[in-house]
């Protein structure tokens, strides 16, 4: 039952349940790594299906926003298309080999970023953790309006929880489990650690997942960070 809660949630996710901000549809910008010669931008942009100059460009530097991201160097690119109210998030990827579309869809959706069309490239494999920045820096330049800032820490948090862990359990396990404990927030924030141990192992093996004691601390610790945020809120999404 669980499992299929969990589905259902990540394809209210794509399908844009919960209506947001309304932004004029098409409205578009490209987030560019500031580490990229010419030759690289250019295959980012063809990544992108885009001609460069036919959109505004924005550049993000490891100076820019140093909490978001991760590594020493800015190499991760994002394209994003505003799309019609309703139709939630659409992530694709080009170069990324550590997260997955559905990954960037659950951490954008906690970090406050809705009804968008969103590409992450890069010139060459990179893990793709540094992407969020790209989208946090479009995303507002495009409303004019900051995100939440506790939001955009635990959105770039859970990314990188549930990369790490899917390296280790398989698949789309990570995602759904991470999705099953934010519809659990309004319980969790009550319980002991030691409670939330227990429903955290729970959950896991509703998935057919034994977790080890660090995943189950790593979890944890992303609960307490999603429990800052509006439970309810979490659960629409």
């Amino acid at each position: 039952m669980k499992k299929l809660i969990s589905l259902l949630l990540a394809a209210c996710l794509f399908c844009g349940a919960v209506p947001a901000l309304a932004l004029d549809a098409g409205e578009a910008r490209a987030v560019i790594g500031a580490d990229l010669s010419d030759e690289q931008i250019a295959a980012v942009y063809a990544s992108f299906g885009v001609e460069r100059g036919s959109v505004t460009e924005l550049r993000v530097t490891n100076a820019d926003e140093p909490k978001y991201l991760v590594g020493t160097h800015s190499i991760s690119c994002v394209y994003i298309e505003v799309l019609d109210e309703g139709e939630g998030l659409e992530v694709s990827t080009s170069n990324v080999n550590w997260c997955s579309s559905e990954m960037y869809v659950s951490a954008l959706a906690t970090a406050g970023v809705s009804d968008a069309r969103i590409i992450v490239a890069a010139p060459y494999e990179v893990s793709g953790t540094a992407a969020l920045t790209g989208v946090y820096l479009a995303y507002e330049d495009i409303t004019g309006e900051a995100l939440d800032e506790t939001a955009k820490l635990v959105g770039t948090q859970e990314l990188s929880l549930t990369a790490k862990l899917a390296e280790q359990l398989g698949g789309y396990d990570s995602v759904e489990i991470v999705n099953e404990l934010k519809l659990l927030l309004g319980e969790t924030r009550n319980m002991t650690d030691a409670q939330l141990r227990e429903e955290i192992r729970a959950v896991a093996k509703e998935f057919g997942v034994t977790l080890t004691d660090t995943q189950v601390e790593q979890l944890a610790g992303l609960c307490r960070s999603l429990e800052k945020l509006d439970p309810d809120q979490l659960k629409e999404k």
